[in-house]
């Protein structure tokens, strides 16, 4: 529970490695973090548990699991994160689309809409997520220019902002670190990455495929960060 005058954050939290470091960032600002994460159709479980397993760790004051299905089979979807879609391996070949398949429409603005309507309900004015325009695949609500606007938006669209009783901030405080980079601030930060699961296509046991963008990234930041990654892999290129 929050403690009498701590600041409340709302977190997005999906229980990959970004997510986790931004708890833990928003824990060292001094902030009492209600952790969101979302059951949305995704074709997989595992990252559900590992963000449970992470909020618990890292001091979630709270930790609620929100469902919204953004499937094929409730009229949304055509991702391969949530539909019956073959998720890219081994990078990405001459001529593809800038915005892979991976991409789930909508999905950030969404997840932050609810979390700015949780935020008015208890009382906070800080939204953390871990979105990153460095090392990341491309996806167009993962830029600087998409968190500025919906904190404009926040700031207009809400009751508490418009009678001026705070003013709402989305922060992306690793928006232009490199992997690597995060993970040595999460490391400094106490941060159990074993915990964390960010594989796009894993084993039926949630063994990492070693091979889709977000594996790759992990991979590449863990080298980078000269620290080996706990993660189990079916296969590391």
């Amino acid at each position: 529970m929050s403690g009498a005058g701590e600041k409340i954050a709302v977190v997005l939290l999906s229980g990959g490695l970004d997510s986790a470091t931004t708890l833990a960032v928003a824990r060292r600002d001094g902030f009492a973090c209600h952790a969101l994460s979302f059951d949305y159709g995704q074709r997989h479980r595992f990252e559900l548990g590992a963000a449970g397993r992470v909020a618990a760790a890292g001091g979630a004051a709270l930790h609620r699991v929100l469902r919204v299905d953004l499937s094929a089979a409730a009229g949304f979807g055509r991702s391969a994160l949530t539909d019956d879609i073959d998720v890219p391996k081994d990078g990405r070949a001459t001529g593809e689309p800038a915005i892979p398949p991976t991409y789930v429409p909508a999905r950030n603005t969404i997840f932050l809409g609810l979390a700015l309507g949780y935020a008015e309900v208890v009382g906070s004015f800080d939204i953390f997520i871990g979105v990153n325009a460095i090392d990341y695949s491309g996806y167009p609500d993962c830029r600087p220019e998409f968190v500025a606007a919906f904190e404009a938006l926040a700031n207009v669209a809400t009751a508490a902002g418009a009678a001026g009783r705070g003013r709402f901030r989305i922060h992306a405080p690793l928006m232009e670190l490199t992997k690597g980079r995060i993970i040595r601030l999460g490391l400094d930060l106490g941060v159990d990455y074993s915990l964390t699961h960010s594989c796009y296509d894993p084993a039926p046991d949630g063994a990492a495929c070693g091979r889709c963008d977000a594996c790759r990234l992990r991979l590449a930041g863990f080298e980078a960060a000269g620290v080996a990654d706990p993660a189990r892999y079916v296969a590391r290129p």
